[in-house]
């Protein structure tokens, strides 16, 4: 008996390495999706940021104005892609470009990592598609605007 457990233990043990090593390199292709996002959006570079979408992407926010009345406002890949292509990201000075990575949950094919970046914070899911991780859905938030010029 005392034979058999031996090479049971080593099997096992063997298996989860494998485990454990397979997950961090899924979780560093889901953390490489998050950064071609965020750099693509600060470079300007539709190329880098299209890379990490799928073409049926939804990013939303949902907005709520003063009359305290609430709205969903929605990006597709496609906007999102000619946003970045724009430029609008270049205009972030490069000591101000955040990209704080979070991932929340994998499982199986599916990821949630919050991004945080200079203006707003994204909350995606992250999916394993045809053998590459992409974002398919993105909620965010922007941040409060800081008051530079406050007067006491």
């Amino acid at each position: 008996m005392r034979k058999l457990l031996l090479p049971v233990v080593i099997y096992i043990f063997a298996c989860t390495i494998g485990a454990f090593a397979q997950t961090d390199v899924e979780r560093e292709a889901i953390r490489r999706t998050a950064v071609s996002y965020a750099e693509g959006w600060y470079e300007g570079s539709a190329e880098k940021m299209e890379s990490a979408l799928h073409p049926e992407l939804a990013k939303r926010i949902a907005r709520t104005n003063d009359k305290n009345q609430s709205r969903l406002d929605q990006m597709s890949a496609m906007s999102l892609v000619q946003g970045t292509r724009s430029g609008f990201g270049k205009n972030t000075p490069k000591d101000e470009q955040q990209k704080d990575i979070s991932i929340l949950d994998v499982f199986g094919g599916a990821a949630t990592v919050k991004l945080e970046m200079r203006d707003w914070i994204d909350y995606m899911h992250i999916a394993k598609f045809n053998g590459r991780w992409v974002i398919v859905n993105v909620l965010w938030e922007l941040k409060p605007k800081k008051e530079e010029n406050k007067k006491p």
